[in-house]
C-alpha cells in the first residue's frame, strides 16, 4: 500500500493529522508555559522548549492549513464562503462569547461593566486572546481565492516580502497577516511537493532523521543566540522548521503507539477552541495550592490539562444538545446539510 495514501480514516492522511497534533500541542504549551511564567514571575525548563519552537510553531500550522485548499478553491463563492469563512466565523463568535462569559467579572472588577461591553465589541475588530488563528484563517482563504488568477510566484514573493519587512502596527490583523501569509500560501502552492517530500521521508527514514539531527542544533543556535527574528533569518527558519515538522510527522505517523498524536490532530480545532478554560483552571489551582513548586513541571501539567480538558469537554457534549459548541448547526450554514444515504425518507 502507498504509505502516503494510507490513512486511519477515509479521507484523512496520517502524517497530516500527526503534524496538526504536534502543532496544537505546541500552541497549548506556549500559552500554558507563558501563562504560568507570568503568574509566577519566573521561568522554568518548559520556557526553553517554547522558545525553541517559536520560529516554526505557527508557520507550520498555517502551512498545513493551506495544504488542501486546491481541492476547494474553484468552487462557487457561496459554497466556498460557507466552508472557509462562515465556518470559522461561527466558532469565533461563539467562543469569544464563552470566553467573555468567564472573564467578564474580572474585567468588570478592573474596568467596570461598561468597559466590558466595549471590550467584547472590540474583539470583532481586534482578535481576542487565543482565538486570533481562526479569526485570520478565513482572511487567508478569501485572499487566495481572489488572487488565484495572479501569477503564483508574484503572490509568494509579496508574502515573503511582508514576512521579511518589519511590520509592527500593534494591530493583530495586519501584523499576523504579514508574518504568516507566506506560509499559508506555501502550503497551498507547494502541496504536491510537500506530499512528495513526506513520502520520500517515509521511504528514507534514516536520511530524514539525520537531516533533523542537523536542523535542530542550527535552529537552537540561531534562536538562543538572538538571531531568529532577523529579516530573512526568520523566513528561513520558518520554512526549514515547517519542513522539519512535516518530516517528523511523516516518521511519527508510522509508529503505532503515536496514534494518540494523530487523534489530537484530528481534533485540533476542538482543542484550540476549548483548551483555555482547563488550562487557566489548572494553573490557578497549582499556584494557589503550591503542590508543584517547579515552574517547568507546573507548565507541563497545565499543558496536559489544557489538551485533555478540551477533549473531555468535547466528549461530554458531542452526543447532547450542546454539541453546537464544536459542531456547526444547520442554521449557521449557507447550504443545508447533505442528506446521508441511510437517512429515512421524508
Amino acid at each position: 500500500m502507498d504509505r502516503l495514501a494510507h490513512a486511519s480514516h477515509p479521507g484523512r492522511i496520517d502524517w497530516v493529522d500527526t503534524a496538526k497534533g504536534f502543532c496544537i500541542v505546541m500552541v497549548v504549551m506556549m500559552h500554558s508555559t507563558l501563562g504560568v511564567g507570568a503568574a509566577t514571575s519566573g521561568e522554568g525548563w518548559m520556557h526553553a522548549a517554547v522558545t525553541f519552537a517559536k520560529p516554526f510553531r505557527m508557520p507550520d500550522f498555517f502551512l498545513i492549513s493551506g495544504l488542501f485548499l486546491a481541492r476547494v478553491i474553484d468552487r462557487d463563492w457561496r459554497d466556498y464562503i460557507d466552508r472557509k469563512v462562515i465556518h470559522f466565523a461561527y466558532f469565533y463568535v461563539l467562543w469569544v462569547t464563552i470566553q467573555f462569559a468567564f472573564k467578564a467579572p474580572m474585567f468588570a472588577a478592573d474596568l467596570g461593566w461598561r468597559a466590558v461591553g466595549f471590550t467584547y465589541l472590540e474583539a470583532f475588530v481586534e482578535p481576542f486572546g487565543t482565538l486570533w488563528f481562526i479569526y485570520l484563517l478565513p482572511v487567508f482563504f478569501v485572499v487566495v481565492k481572489l488572487t488565484r488568477r495572479v501569477p503564483p510566484l508574484a503572490i509568494w514573493l509579496v508574502g515573503a516580502a511582508l514576512e521579511i519587512a518589519p511590520i509592527h502596527t500593534g494591530w493583530t490583523m495586519p501584523d499576523e497577516f504579514a508574518s504568516r501569509f507566506v506560509y499559508f500560501y506555501s502550503g497551498y502552492l507547494l502541496a504536491p511537493r510537500i506530499f512528495e517530500f513526506a513520502a520520500q521521508v517515509q521511504a528514507r527514514p534514516r536520511a530524514a532523521m539525520a537531516a533533523l539531527a542537523v536542523w535542530a542544533p542550527v535552529n537552537g543556535i540561531l534562536v538562543f543566540g538572538g538571531y531568529a527574528d532577523l529579516p530573512f533569518v526568520s523566513l528561513g527558519l520558518g520554512m526549514l522548521g515547517a519542513a522539519a515538522v512535516v518530516a517528523a510527522a511523516a516518521l511519527l505517523a508510522q509508529i503505532d503507539w503515536m496514534r494518540w498524536l494523530r487523534y489530537l490532530g484530528q481534533q485540533s480545532i476542538v482543542i484550540y477552541l476549548a483548551f483555555f478554560l482547563p488550562m487557566a483552571a489548572t494553573r490557578i489551582v497549582l499556584i494557589k495550592t503550591g503542590i508543584v513548586p517547579d515552574i517547568g513541571t507546573m507548565s507541563a501539567i497545565v499543558t496536559i490539562a489544557g489538551v485533555t480538558g478540551a477533549l473531555v469537554w468535547y466528549w461530554a457534549v458531542r452526543n447532547t444538545p450542546f454539541r453546537f459548541l464544536f459542531e456547526r448547526p444547520a442554521w449557521a450554514r449557507l447550504k443545508p446539510l447533505r442528506v446521508r444515504a441511510m437517512q429515512p425518507a421524508e
